[in-house]
Order: structure tokens, then C-alpha cells, then sequence
């Protein structure tokens, strides 16, 4: 066991008799060898959870277990050590090289002159190579891309070789292939290195698909754990995110909105041309029925000699489009 928290209470003490309860009662624990993300709507807390977890603000009540020594019992060098954090809020560096960047992270071991020895330069090394970011020694931090940088901010974090690694919103400025990208390393680091590591997210898709648990975190400040699937199966990840007129398909893993439709479609077709004719079909507010009245509109998906077509038979007229964008134009008209 690296953390854990028993009947843990969160929050803010305004003073000794005035205090803010965000969470409580919280019963967690965090394995080496094992990616958990903690998802959940806005504003519940998460970010004031992976602050307390991590020293940078106090708890309310209850007990913080490091290695089963209480959290409060670690020097900040000594913790350090053993805990790495990520946040959100980008660093202002200045004109510095990202393998001097990354060497920041020796501080617990270096003390205040950063008087590394080779110990610390290959430790540096070993977190660029981890996280892939070697190629990017020797060039500037404000050269990087946005993925770049927050390769580096983590390469930074392994260099003080710790047990536990903890990010707050690790993708959150990121574009799609970055958070890809981000989400899998943090599954590596945690499969390959043995790190235990958290990351909150509101990437959801990708934390379906990479954490080995999620910690669920409602409006009430309950947590719930479990395998991904657990959490869905068991109904408490589209209880958690549910919105007016938007609901989490148990089938797809997507959410979709619930608003009634008049119009209908029938569709024809097979394979990838199928799915993702439904998809454009439903995005433009089509409820999609492989049969139907005769009078309903009919799309036929026509695969042949490397092209492909939408046909279209409406009110006895036959048309043909060769794009998914054209068809929905010709239904819309």
C-alpha cells in the first residue's frame, strides 16, 4: 500500500469553530503498479482532495497513510522524495533548457545549490527517457508545444524518483492526440515503473479506456471506486454526470441527449459505412431505424469499385450524394 486515507474529511477552516466541509468520511487507497483517475462533475472537490493528499492543504480529520506512516509525521524534503505533483497552473521558467527544467526536480536531494552529482544526472536522464521527452534536452521550455510541456513538467516530477505521482487535470490544455498521448504514459509509468499514480481528469473517454480504477466523486463529496466497467454496470457513472436532457448509453460508453425527436430515418448499410452514417444521422437529430413505413425517408449506403455513395429515397424521389456531409444537406432541404 503507498497512500491511504481513512475517514478522511476535507475542506476549509476558516478558524477553529468555523470550517467548510467539502468531503468526508473517505475510505481510499492508492496500489504501486496501478493508474486511478478521479472523475466527477465541476466544482465537487477534486482538486482540494489531490491538495490534501498531498500536504499542500490541511485536513479536516482523519488519517493521511504514507508507506503506513501518518502524512503529517514526513519532513517536506523527506515527502518529496516520495511524492511527486502535477498541477495545472503552467510554471514560468524563463529562458531555461528542459534538461535544467527537469533537473529541478533533484531539489530534494541536492538542497538549495543544486550541487548534483551523477546520481542526480542520470536520475534526470532516466525521466526524460521515460517520458520520452530526451530528444527535447536541450531546447528551451517556451519553444514547446503545450504536449511538450507537460511531458516535460512530468519528466520533472519522476526526476525525484517518487512512489506516488499525482496530477491535477494532466491534459486539460491539451488537443486530442497530446491527451492520448498523456493518458498513456501515465498508464505506463504506472505498469512498466511501478509508480501509484492519480490524475484527475474530465477526459472521461480516456479514462474509461486506461485507468485500472476510477475513484467517482459525486455532488455530495462520496467517492465511489471500481473498475471503469464497475462503475458503469452498477448505474453510479451516468447517475453521477447526469444533466436535463442528457444520458450516459450503457452501449456506446457515450453520452447523448435524451430531447424526443419527430423525424425518422430508415438506414441501409453494413460494416464502418453503417456506424458512421448512424452517428451523422443522430448528431443531426434523426432517430435511425433499420426498418420502417414506406413512407419514411431511406438511406442506402452503395459500396462499389473503392466508392462509396448515399442514396436517398424521399416522397418518391431518388437522389445520390458522395459525402455524409452532402446527405445530411439533401435531408435538411
Amino acid at each position: 500500500m503507498v497512500l491511504t486515507a481513512q475517514d478522511l474529511t476535507i475542506g476549509y477552516a476558516h478558524s477553529r469553530a468555523d470550517k467548510t466541509v467539502i468531503a468526508q468520511d473517505l475510505n481510499l487507497e492508492l496500489h504501486a503498479h496501478e493508474l486511478v483517475c478521479l472523475v466527477g462533475p465541476n466544482g465537487v472537490g477534486k482538486s482540494t482532495l489531490l491538495r490534501t493528499l498531498t500536504s499542500l492543504q490541511p485536513k479536516l480529520s482523519g488519517n493521511l497513510l504514507l508507506k503506513g506512516k501518518p502524512l503529517e509525521k514526513y519532513t517536506s524534503k523527506a515527502l518529496a522524495k516520495l511524492v511527486s505533483v502535477v498541477l495545472t497552473s503552467p510554471v514560468q521558467v524563463g529562458n531555461m533548457k528542459v534538461r535544467n527544467l527537469v533537473g529541478l526536480g533533484r531539489f530534494p536531494f541536492t538542497g538549495l545549490f543544486d550541487s548534483r552529482n551523477p546520481e542526480d544526472d542520470a536520475a534526470v536522464q532516466a525521466a526524460l527517457e521515460m517520458t520520452g521527452a530526451e530528444s527535447l534536452a536541450e531546447r528551451f521550455v517556451h519553444e514547446l508545444s503545450d504536449g511538450e510541456r507537460q511531458r516535460v513538467m512530468i519528466a520533472r516530477a519522476l526526476a525525484q524518483e517518487p512512489m506516488l505521482l499525482i496530477l491535477d487535470e494532466p491534459t486539460a490544455f491539451l488537443d486530442l492526440p497530446g491527451r492520448v498521448a498523456t493518458m498513456q504514459l501515465m498508464r505506463e509509468l504506472a505498469h512498466t515503473h511501478g509508480k501509484a499514480v492519480l490524475a484527475s481528469t474530465h477526459d472521461l473517454d480516456q479514462a474509461m479506456h486506461l485507468a485500472d480504477r476510477m475513484w467517482l466523486m459525486g455532488k455530495d463529496g462520496a467517492i465511489l471506486q471500481g473498475a471503469p466497467e464497475d462503475l458503469v454496470l452498477s448505474g453510479a457513472f451516468g447517475t453521477t454526470f447526469a444533466q436535463p436532457n442528457l444520458k450516459f448509453d450503457l452501449e456506446t460508453g457515450n453520452f447523448e441527449t435524451t430531447q424526443k425527436t419527430e423525424q425518422y430515418v430508415v438506414l441501409q448499410a453494413e460494416g464502418l459505412a453503417d456506424i458512421w452514417t448512424a452517428r451523422a444521422l443522430r448528431r443531426a437529430g434523426f432517430e435511425v431505424l433499420v426498418d420502417g413505413q414506406p413512407d419514411l425517408p431511406r438511406v442506402e449506403v452503395v459500396q462499389q469499385n473503392a466508392r462509396t455513395t448515399w442514396k436517398l429515397l424521399r416522397n418518391g424521389v431518388a437522389l445520390e450524394f458522395d459525402s455524409i456531409y452532402a446527405l445530411l444537406l439533401g435531408l435538411s432541404a
